[in-house]
């Protein structure tokens, strides 16, 4: 069955504020003994959230008001640090399904895109004055706008970058590289039978 085309993404946001947020930030790594990802959402964001005693901290992620919220938005250079695939997995398994953000680490950027989880940049600007309106309104819907390259949100819209790559890749459903090769098994075993390789 072929991937979802993902041209858009709708849903209420919640700003993580900060410049450099690591994979380790993300998702600890003491969290990462596990067989499939399936679990880590839960520890998104551990230490920050909690403290060395298990107490919250009252981050914006256990805020009752942006409870499900599946819009990121957050500063320069998220996800940067290690290159492990658990932290956009820990995103996506947390509720989350688009991120905006002044700028994104490369590896992590490529992560997302596989996952189906548009990463879309954003100027400091236009980050601050959506922030603001979700503050006011944590109900508001925010549509990531991937086909046109836009944020809409209320009356209020702005234009946000993509690579071509991803956006193409997003918009297509041809986002998942691994996933087009299991859909494609039968007529590879067919193409590499007829070249010979009898035990393709």
């Amino acid at each position: 069955m072929a991937l979802a085309k993902i041209t858009q993404v709708t849903g209420t946001a919640v700003h993580v504020t900060g410049s450099d947020i690591d994979t380790d930030r993300i998702i600890p790594a003491r969290f990462m003994k596990c067989v499939t990802f399936d679990g880590l959402g839960e520890f998104a964001f551990y230490d920050v959230r909690f403290d060395k005693d298990g107490k919250p901290t009252g981050h914006p992620l256990d805020d009752p008001r942006f409870k499900g919220a599946s819009v990121l938005l957050s500063g320069t250079n998220f996800g940067c640090g290690s290159s492990r695939e658990h932290a956009p997995q820990a995103l996506y398994r947390f509720g989350f399904r688009a991120v905006i953000a002044q700028s994104f680490a490369e590896i992590f950027f490529g992560n997302c895109t596989t996952l189906g989880i548009p990463c879309v940049l954003a100027s400091a600007e236009d980050i601050a004055k959506l922030a603001v309106a979700v503050e006011a309104n944590p109900a508001l819907s925010v549509t990531v706008d991937v086909a046109n390259r836009q944020v809409v949100f209320g009356a209020d819209s702005f234009g946000v970058t993509i690579p071509n790559t991803s956006h193409d890749a997003l918009t297509s459903g041809k986002w998942d590289p691994i996933a087009e090769l299991l859909e494609a098994k039968d007529a590879i075993h067919e193409r590499m039978t007829a070249l010979g390789f009898a035990n393709a």
